[in-house]
């Protein structure tokens, strides 16, 4: 099947349509209006199923590659995570506009109090070479009413499982903005009936930010970690444009003294 479309069949049958809907076009000008409205419909046809064709293979060929798990770590890691919307295409690829509690994919939720919902959130391709992550979320903020903007990001179960006093959570994004924005990330760790936070300010500058959370100062019993989350807040988001081009959580051990 695949010769048929790239061998030489494929290319002869390629130059004869090329031919036919070259001459197409040289008719369009002067065909009755019944004939030109034929000739739109099956022009539309065949747009749709090039551009479909287009997308797949602008997907599949844009570095770097869909799929690719390339992350730079400590030597001591024992679980890392990039998050569905950074590795793989999601489905809707984003909400415009994003309501309060609108999720996109399995693990991220938007969070915020605006009206007017001048919020719209979307996945995007990354494209840059220092890009480790295939896709990126892009986050548009308009006219925003609202006395606060967060992302939720639900992290794997392998993070907490067998969470020590002895480990570290590390927190590595890439992103970048319009203006310039402060955040912060808070790491909820639940507990048994309690849930314990850590908040760490950050500016979104374009590098690479790594946050590091000590669980040696998190008062929480081993063993009986539940589930883990991070609550990203954004400072003043009016009128910006902010994307997150790579997002990983990942534990490792701390080096003993």
């Amino acid at each position: 099947m695949s010769g048929f479309v790239t061998g030489p069949i494929g290319a002869y049958f390629h130059k004869r349509n090329l031919r036919r809907w070259e001459k197409a076009a040289e008719l369009a000008e002067d065909v009755n209006l019944d004939a030109l409205k034929d000739l739109r419909q099956k022009a539309r046809a065949v747009a749709q199923r090039v551009n479909t064709i287009t997308h797949i293979a602008e997907m599949r060929l844009t570095k770097p590659a869909i799929g690719s798990n390339a992350m730079k770590l400590p030597p001591s890691t024992d679980v890392a995570h990039r998050a569905e919307v950074w590795s793989g295409p999601i489905s809707p690829v984003g909400r415009a506009p994003a309501l309060n509690n609108a999720k996109i994919g399995a693990e991220l939720v938007v969070f915020h109090d605006c009206k007017n919902a001048a919020v719209s959130a979307r996945q995007i391709r990354n494209h840059r070479p220092e890009h480790l992550a295939a896709f990126g979320l892009q986050i548009d903020v308009f006219d925003f009413d609202g006395s606060f903007l967060s992302l939720v990001l639900r992290a794997s179960d392998d993070l907490v499982k067998n969470l020590t006093k002895s480990h570290i959570l590390r927190l590595t994004l890439r992103a970048e903005s319009e203006r310039d924005l402060e955040m912060s990330a808070r790491l909820n760790l639940k507990n048994g009936p309690n849930t314990e936070q850590v908040d760490k300010p950050f500016s979104i500058n374009g590098d690479t930010i790594v946050l590091e959370f000590d669980m040696a100062y998190v008062p929480f019993k081993e063993g009986k970690a539940e589930h883990i989350w991070f609550d990203f807040f954004f400072q003043n988001p009016m009128m910006n444009q902010v994307v997150f081009r790579d997002l990983i959580l990942s534990r490792h051990k701390r080096a003993e003294l």
